[in-house]
């Protein structure tokens, strides 16, 4: 019997040009909207603008054989790093289960970065650092300058609510944005493995209204609108309606499909 799939939202935040972008395509299998910069607008300016979501799926941790519930998938959330689009932050960090803070290891502790620990303990639960570009340190001091940074993210964390938290390093794009993909990732595998122990899959209602937090909004020829977001609460099918206050479209609209990413869903 096929597994059904378990979703949980990952957050992956810091001070732009930490390599969050970088770490998320590193880590995915699959690419949602506005995932890895595509868009012009983040190209042509070399920065995150917008929620990215992307994901990656890992067997259920615990899940007994033949099981239904026997599919993690781990969604990716890509906020910016610019301080101009801290609102953009903000609502991404409002759809997260858990938080990866993404560090220039080269540099440490940022403002943005600052900025997304608050937010993140207003929002979320659980913690992950990601000290990533190990591979700029030098190789003969690489272990002490890691050593050194996990200590100094060890002392940050030691007053919030993430005290404790793990600290893994990792080199999501060696060589940087630039370099040939000729060289891999380093330490992705153990990131998933450190986040499939530390995830907590969240108790899911279905019952109640449907409240969904769009993410984004686009048309496709012979299709008509697409909406992608995130459901809060309760669940949707095929010929429900809904209503769109936000933009001020009270009527009733029917559903005509559904799917996450790009598979049909029952």
């Amino acid at each position: 019997m096929a597994g059904r799939r378990v979703n949980v939202n990952v957050g992956v935040l810091g001070h732009i040009d930490s390599g969050k972008t970088a770490l998320a395509r590193a880590l995915s299998t699959t690419a949602s909207t506005a995932a890895f910069d595509k868009q012009p607008q983040s190209r042509e300016r070399g920065i995150t603008l917008d929620l990215g979501f992307s994901c990656f799926s890992v067997p259920l941790p615990g899940a007994e054989p033949g099981a239904g519930e026997t599919v993690l998938q781990v969604t990716l959330v890509d906020c910016p790093g610019h301080a101009s689009l801290i609102r953009t932050i903000i609502g991404g960090a409002q759809i997260i289960d858990l938080m990866m803070l993404v560090i220039d290891v080269t540099k440490g502790m940022q403002t943005q970065s600052a900025e997304c620990l608050v937010i993140g303990q207003i929002a979320c639960q659980k913690l992950v650092v990601v000290l990533n570009k190990i591979d700029l340190l030098a190789e003969e001091k690489r272990q002490a300058a890691i050593d050194k940074m996990t200590k100094k993210m060890q002392k940050t964390l030691e007053n919030t609510k993430f005290r404790g938290a793990p600290i893994i390093p990792v080199a999501a794009k060696p060589g940087g944005p630039e370099a040939p993909e000729t060289e891999a990732p380093q330490g992705i595998s153990e990131l998933i493995e450190l986040l499939k122990s530390h995830i907590s899959i969240p108790t899911r209602d279905p019952s109640g209204p449907f409240l969904m937090s769009v993410d984004h909004c686009f048309s496709i020829k012979g299709q008509g609108t697409v909406m992608t977001g995130t459901i809060l609460s309760g669940s949707i099918g095929l010929g429900d309606s809904v209503e769109i206050p936000a933009l001020k479209v009270m009527d009733d609209h029917s559903v005509i499909g559904r799917s996450l990413f790009k598979k049909e869903t029952n």
